[in-house]
């Protein structure tokens, strides 16, 4: 707990924290149900489609240690404000592109602004909040993850709906802009001014953050293509990924040993709470959000439900998620691992119930409203996983290393994202493709995403159980 009394600011600025972070991750699923819209508006051919797509997964998980590190050392408020004034121009870009190339160049340049934007949020709240308020305020922080990635669907339906199918895909990137700079104004008012350095600014270790970049984008780059014809993926890339990621490694450690400045202090790994919920976010993140990639497949163009239709039947599950997520982190300092795993066991749950009911109602008329119970029910579980693992996994880290830590963590789950899409995606094509039936395909697609949660799960219960051993042993001795 720090000394020093807490900014009165603090919850003004979270507010416009959470704003600029929902933005972030809202444009991660809101474009998949305009690339229909895209596709009439444009002539966008099928490979430009998915690299609006996966363009900005790509660019947004390859800057963020980076951005993390520089809101740490250079500034974070600074940090914070030009990452908010690029995507909010990057977002009018985009809703002006006139050709698809351009709309792809652009969404590549918003990304690297949610990127740049994303772990200063997490920094600031690090910086402001101690004890049970930074539970709370992480807690709040995980509501935004989760509506934002359930709710996508709907608002891009009702944007769709109000604007037409030809012209409607622009109001999806144009809702960001009037939003966009307000935050801007606002969080000039309320952020609290960058501590001046006492002495030379450290220098970035570009040589480290060359290295991570490559070794992401090798590792992203064939997972995001991947998503609809793993085939013609360049799965090559993976082994180029360990070869530069044990090269980042080794330079890393020589960094620290010659002169303490390296990009990542990978001490931070040893850090048991951290090492845990680095890896528990990045499996639970490749489960989480191919959810709703295959449920909008499914109700879209299986069911011929309207883009609004298919995004009112995932609202359910964003309000589970926004409540139970305000709750958690009010819970996690009382509760701590227990609660997530939990929140897992009720997320499989949900899901394998899910599965259950899409399989008897065989696309029947009122399927939408079928899935709402389990879907809600899943969403409750899911809130009570991403804020308070967020919460534990920061708990050990040092303030001046808050937005560094954030990126790691970050950019784990921005793996799993592509992870989680390309195998889930593989996997329901696979079967649509041979088959054609989509009870079939999402069924299987949904064993995956559960797979991919009960992994999470497992982790979990072990850090559980390994920590309630750990205080007999001790005693033991």
């Amino acid at each position: 707990m720090s000394d020093e009394a807490p900014d009165p600011r603090r919850w003004r600025a979270l507010s416009v924290c959470l704003v600029a972070g929902f933005m972030t991750l809202l444009d991660v699923s809101i474009v998949n149900v305009a690339l229909p819209s895209m596709q009439a508006g444009l002539g966008a051919s099928s490979a430009e489609l998915s690299w609006v797509v996966s363009g900005y997964a790509l660019t947004f998980g390859l800057v963020l240690v980076a951005a993390g590190r520089l809101g740490d050392d250079r500034g974070r408020r600074r940090m914070f404000l030009a990452g908010l004034a690029l995507f909010t121009l990057t977002s009018a870009g985009a809703g002006l592109a006139t050709a698809a190339w351009v709309l792809v160049a652009v969404r590549l340049l918003q990304g690297a602004a949610a990127g740049l934007l994303s772990p200063q949020v997490v920094g600031f709240i690090q910086d402001l909040f101690d004890g049970r308020e930074r539970g709370t305020a992480f807690g709040l922080f995980g509501a935004s993850i989760g509506v934002s990635t359930a709710v996508g669907p709907l608002l891009g339906g009702l944007l769709l709906a109000w604007a037409g199918l030809a012209e409607g895909w622009r109001w999806v990137f144009y809702v960001n802009v009037p939003i966009g700079v307000a935050a801007l104004v606002y969080a000039m008012r309320v952020l609290p001014a960058d501590a001046a350095s006492p002495g030379r600014r450290r220098p970035l270790d570009l040589v480290g953050a060359l290295l991570l970049g490559v070794a992401v984008v090798a590792l992203m780059l064939p997972l995001v293509l991947a998503e609809r014809d793993p085939a013609a993926a360049p799965w090559w890339l993976l082994v180029v990924a360990a070869v530069v990621l044990a090269g980042f490694v080794a330079w890393e450690r020589r960094a620290k040993r010659v002169h303490g400045l390296p990009l990542v202090d990978l001490a931070l790994l040893r850090i048991r709470s951290y090492a845990v919920g680095a890896a528990l976010g990045t499996t639970y993140f490749a489960g989480f959000t191919s959810i709703f990639f295959v449920l909008t497949l499914f109700f879209q163009n299986g069911l011929r439900y309207t883009p609004l239709e298919a995004g009112l039947v995932l609202t359910p599950f964003a309000v589970g998620s926004a409540v139970s997520s305000a709750l958690s982190g009010r819970l996690v300092s009382r509760f701590g691992t227990a609660m997530i795993v939990v929140g897992l066991g009720v997320v499989l749950v949900g899901l394998a119930v899910t599965d259950v009911v899409l399989r008897v109602t065989a696309g029947a008329p009122g399927t939408g409203w079928a899935v709402a119970g389990p879907l809600l029910l899943a969403g409750a579980g899911g809130g009570l996983v991403i804020a308070p693992n967020q919460t534990l996994a920061l708990s050990e880290i040092p303030r001046s290393s808050g937005g560094t830590a954030a990126g790691v963590l970050q950019t784990g789950q921005r793996i799993g994202t592509a992870i989680g899409l390309s195998l889930v995606g593989a996997v329901f094509f696979g079967e649509l493709s041979g088959s054609g039936d989509w009870v079939s395909a999402i069924s299987d697609g949904l064993v995956v995403t559960v797979a991919l949660v009960a992994v999470a799960f497992l982790l979990g219960l072990t850090d559980l159980v390994r920590s309630r051993r750990a205080p007999q042993v001790a005693g033991a001795r």
